[in-house]
């Protein structure tokens, strides 16, 4: 679903970059009050599950492969615009660091697997889930299905802007500049991708995250669900704070290399020269991925690996690391960035979204 550089017109891209910018404003007035309280290394520990969860590829039984993304698991935990960060500081590492979607696109990126499938997720889950106790198997179901829905959602978005492409943006000749690829073709490939293999993967990471909460660290699930119906003595049982996770990431990183078993590649992230252009009934590369296919070559670990292409299970160990160090940096000049501008201007919280109980601060052990 990362989608490359090259596959959008800069038009496109500008489109999508205007678009986020005030969404990014919005989710960063939104997550003031978690860069006030004690929860802001959830907020890293959910960046680094989105980035690493998108390194499990998994294959799809047309050749190609899918990932989950986490997003939801983010919204119901924390808030959907909170996953807005979380998710978009993931996508921005990968981009820059280790060449997974494109520079120029990360708008569009961001758009699909930051803002669309985390809300739609978010919403679904509410939607489906209603007012039943915190620790109803209901709130499980409810989040599983939301996660599959908001990943197919994002996938129909990124099918969508590839498909329209060849139809905005082509020769006098009816040549694609870009994306070569047509509704007809985009569509049924993101779908079945989504649809079969990634959704599902999405349903068990989000079902599966909350139904340990519920068993294990209910005041997490109550950040962000104030007034869902709790007993005091399920809030109080078993809380484990928020380190629980770091061990979970650990073993996430350790077995990251899984994700190399998946043969193929996404569909719609071919490099120009992988492309089978008799395919799409082309002779050559369109000229404008042909030209910014390469906008960026400054990758420290592209594909997640070694330039040299050696080593790859290293290599993939590396990248995890790195990935959860770089977001870590990235987030800390984030926090530092909101609260200088908190402190100068001053954030008023009577437009924050009305998430249940954003900013609540529960009982929860460290």
């Amino acid at each position: 679903m990362h989608i490359p550089d090259g596959y959008l017109s800069p038009q496109t891209c500008g489109f999508f970059a205007v678009v986020m910018v005030p969404i990014w404003y919005k989710a960063s007035r939104a997550v003031g009050k978690i860069v006030k309280s004690r929860y802001v290394p959830l907020l890293a520990i959910g960046a680094s599950f989105s980035f690493l969860i998108m390194m499990f590829n998994v294959p799809v039984p047309d050749g190609t492969t899918a990932h989950a993304v986490g997003a939801t698991i983010i919204a119901i935990i924390l808030g959907p615009w909170a996953a807005v960060i979380a998710v978009s500081i993931a996508l921005i590492i990968q981009a820059l660091f280790f060449g997974d979607g494109g520079v120029l696109a990360i708008a569009v990126n961001c758009f699909n697997m930051a803002f669309v499938l985390p809300f739609v997720g978010y919403y679904v889950y509410r939607a489906i889930a209603g007012n039943v106790p915190l620790t109803s198997g209901r709130r499980a179901l409810a989040g599983g299905i939301g996660g599959y829905v908001g990943i197919n959602a994002a996938a129909l978005c990124t099918a969508i802007e590839l498909g329209i492409q060849p139809d905005l943006f082509h020769t006098a000749a009816g040549v694609p500049l870009y994306s070569p690829f047509h509704l007809a073709q985009t569509i049924p490939a993101m779908l079945f991708a989504h649809l079969t293999v990634a959704g599902f993967a999405e349903f068990a990471a989000t079902a599966g995250i909350i139904a340990y909460l519920q068993r294990a660290n209910v005041p997490i699930l109550k950040i962000n669900h104030v007034n869902v119906p709790v007993s005091d003595e399920e809030l109080a049982k078993k809380r484990l704070g928020w380190r629980w996770a770091l061990i979970g990431l650990a073993v996430m990183v350790v077995l990251t290399p899984l994700g190399l078993l998946a043969p193929g590649g996404a569909f719609g992230e071919d490099a120009p020269k992988d492309l089978d252009l008799s395919k799409y009934h082309l002779s050559a590369v369109p000229t404008g991925l042909e030209k910014f296919s390469s906008f960026w070559s400054h990758a420290v670990l592209g594909g997640y690996g070694f330039h040299s292409g050696d080593h790859p299970v290293i290599g993939y160990l590396i990248s995890a690391f790195v990935g959860i160090l770089f977001i870590s940096v990235f987030l800390v000049g984030f926090i530092f960035l909101v609260r200088l501008i908190m402190g100068r201007r001053g954030f008023h919280d009577d437009d924050e979204e009305e998430t249940e109980g954003a900013g609540a601060k529960p009982p929860v052990t460290a």
